[in-house]
């Protein structure tokens, strides 16, 4: 009795020829690579050579050394006796600041803009088209001049104040605020963020439900209760000081309270209003893109149209959203460097005069780029991870 072996046949060795296309696509791509390293070598070469017969200093040293240079405003703790390395920090933390503020509340805004631009009420919907026209055909540096000017030229002093609200003063010196002080604000913070998680795995918690059981749960009910209890809760629990710091006319200007500069109100203001403009019109586009016939479905089984346009439109025009409201996030970020017009200490701002006192110019430029490299891409990521969590499962 034989036994013949059953072995898989031997993957057929690869011949390179020139006339394999798949070798020709090689050796092209190393020959570019190599040309590409090949200039990136003659210019930092060429640079530093030129620097060196100059005796300009190069490299990153001087970060260590101190600024001697005060700063407007800062999230943190800054003073002229600190280096430049957290001069840059202090630059880089008013940029996120900004930034985060004005994607939260352009996201809102311009959502309310693309539904309302859809709606059946007339004058809402050529209200809302009317603004959309408007604020994203005139530039964006236009718009921050002149709401800085509205506010340094045409609000009244100090002492003449607006007060809108009790407590809440405009005037040329920026917007005042009361704000919540005292020892307990970390455990209210902590237990803000927790509220936070607390939402995020509910939600997540919540849509599995539904789909496993039709049922839907209070999402937005119990999101509010989260974020009012667990701060409180936080107050109470750290057993610490807490009593609301109002501003006060002391002198020439207000103290305490949360103060917001002319500058960053108006970059904050310039921002919101022409992104939120782009933001409109990509969710009027997402909503168009999902077919009528689910709306009419929806409407069939009793949804309301607020309901309808919640749990079932929103959601599949999600996936046509995503994708370019992840350019105006990336965009929105990348303007706020028109900070500088205006005299708001962004990472430009701040990376400007440190080079002017140093002459660092090529280190300057290259830490400014890569701060906004790192800043877009870690919202790239995050937004294309999101996309691909919500796009279709092909099967």
């Amino acid at each position: 009795m034989t036994h013949t072996s059953t072995r898989a046949p031997k993957a057929p060795s690869r011949r390179w020829s020139w006339n394999d296309p798949a070798t020709r696509a090689l050796i092209y791509q190393i020959v570019i690579l190599g040309l590409v390293a090949l200039g990136v070598w003659f210019l930092v070469s060429n640079t530093l050579h030129n620097l060196s017969v100059r005796n300009i200093s190069t490299g990153f040293g001087f970060l260590h050394e101190e600024a001697g240079f005060a700063i407007g405003e800062s999230v943190i703790a800054y003073s002229p006796a600190d280096t430049y390395g957290r001069a840059v920090v202090v630059g880089l933390l008013n940029t996120l600041k900004v930034s985060v503020i004005g994607v939260i509340a352009a996201t809102l805004f311009g959502t309310l803009l693309g539904i309302g631009r859809l709606s059946k009420n007339w004058l809402i919907s050529r209200l809302a088209g009317l603004y959309i026209e408007v604020m994203r055909n005139i530039p964006l540096l236009l718009q921050l001049f002149f709401w800085y000017a509205l506010i340094t030229e045409l609000m009244p002093g100090p002492r003449q104040a607006l007060t809108p609200l009790p407590n809440v003063f405009i005037s040329n010196r920026g917007l005042k605020l009361p704000w919540l002080a005292g020892d307990a604000m970390d455990w209210i913070f902590g237990g803000l963020a927790l509220a936070i998680i607390l939402t995020v795995l509910l939600a997540h918690w919540a849509r599995r439900r539904q789909d496993a059981t039709g049922r839907i749960f209070p999402l937005g009910r119990a999101a509010l209760g989260l974020l009012i209890v667990m701060p409180v809760l936080g107050w109470l629990v750290s057993g610490g000081t807490l009593e609301l710091d109002r501003p006060e006319l002391k002198g020439f200007n207000f103290q305490g309270g949360l103060n917001m500069s002319p500058e960053f109100t108006a970059l904050l203001l310039g921002l919101v209003i022409y992104t939120s403009a782009f933001v409109g019109e990509v969710v009027r586009s997402g909503i168009q893109a999902v077919s009528q016939g689910q709306w009419e479905a929806a409407s069939s089984i009793g949804l309301s149209r607020a309901r309808t346009l919640r749990l079932v439109i929103l959601p599949q025009a999600m996936r046509v959203i995503i994708p370019p409201m992840t350019s105006q996030y990336l965009n929105l970020t990348k303007n706020s460097s028109l900070a500088v017009a205006i005299g708001y200490p962004d990472i430009v701002a701040v990376t400007n005069t440190i080079l002017n006192q140093t002459g660092q110019a090529i280190e300057g430029i290259m830490i400014i780029m890569a701060a906004y490299l790192v800043v877009s891409l870690s919202i790239s990521v995050f937004m294309n991870w999101y996309n691909k969590r919500i796009a279709l499962v092909e099967r």
